[in-house]
């Protein structure tokens, strides 16, 4: 038992993991020095930082602006998950339908630019949530089909067909063989969507939404409030991070060694 917890230990306080937190340490060090040399009103401390931020999480309305950043994160990815994968599918099943997918309108929403979908749907819905949606979803929908379609084409076909000589229900054949092949390269569509979307999300709240914590930084930018500002983007970095860890990389590392016993 003491030999178990010598060992965690010495691989948790490895060189690496030491490195870095020398660096976030000198970073945050860094950070609070030259909050002496300028005025707060351009770089607030991290000790005025971290006030504002649990003053922030205190306050139910500021709360609930940051919910709904959060809500409108999670139906965007969704919307473009379950779209991208209809659409990978359809390109991969449907020949007629591969050169209009793959040729033309994969290209086209990937080239597209996010700031024209954020003014085209602002011009066409207005000021409000789904706006943001409507623009976030379709910028993260191309991520969803490069993915899904390279799963698609990387398929065992082999194995496929032995499937399909053991039942001729191809719905079976999908949920047995399929979509199990198929979970790597969904997992990397979701996760490429998730770290995308906050970045998007924040812009489009930031102009064309009515209330979010894009439209909070709108607002504390025009008060010139630094304090609140610097507050929402280190939520944002620590909510990113935090999935990261909890989430995205415990599945990954499961994922590699499921692919590395196959």
């Amino acid at each position: 038992m003491k030999a178990s917890i010598i060992q965690y230990l010495s691989r948790a306080w490895s060189t690496g993991t030491v490195l870095a937190h020398l660096f976030t340490l000198g970073f945050l060090a860094a950070w609070w020095g030259y909050s002496f040399i300028v005025p707060a009103y351009q770089l607030p401390g991290p000790g005025l930082v971290a006030a504002r931020a649990l003053a922030f999480l205190q306050d139910s309305d500021e709360f609930a602006q940051l919910l709904l950043s959060l809500a409108h994160v999670s139906i965007a990815i969704a919307a473009a998950f379950l779209i991208g994968c209809l659409l990978a599918a359809l390109a991969h099943y449907v020949k007629p339908l591969r050169l209009l997918i793959d040729g033309r309108l994969t290209p086209f929403l990937n080239a597209f630019s996010a700031i024209g979908w954020l003014f085209l749907a602002m011009l066409w819905f207005g000021l409000d949530s789904f706006t943001v949606i409507f623009a976030v979803t379709l910028i993260l929908i191309p991520f969803t089909i490069i993915n899904v379609r390279t799963g698609l084409q990387e398929l065992d076909a082999d194995l496929i067909e032995l499937g399909r000589s053991l039942s001729r229900n191809p719905i079976r054949v999908g949920a047995r063989i399929v979509v199990p092949l198929l979970v790597p390269y969904l997992f990397a569509a979701l996760r490429n969507s998730f770290g995308v979307s906050w970045k998007v999300v924040l812009t489009a709240e930031l102009f064309g939404g009515s209330g979010g914590v894009g439209f909070l930084l709108n607002i504390a930018r025009q008060q010139f409030d630094t304090e609140t500002i610097f507050a929402i983007i280190g939520f944002i970095l620590c909510f990113v991070a935090f999935s990261e860890i909890v989430l995205f990389r415990p599945i990954q590392r499961h994922l590699d060694r499921s692919c590395g016993r196959v």
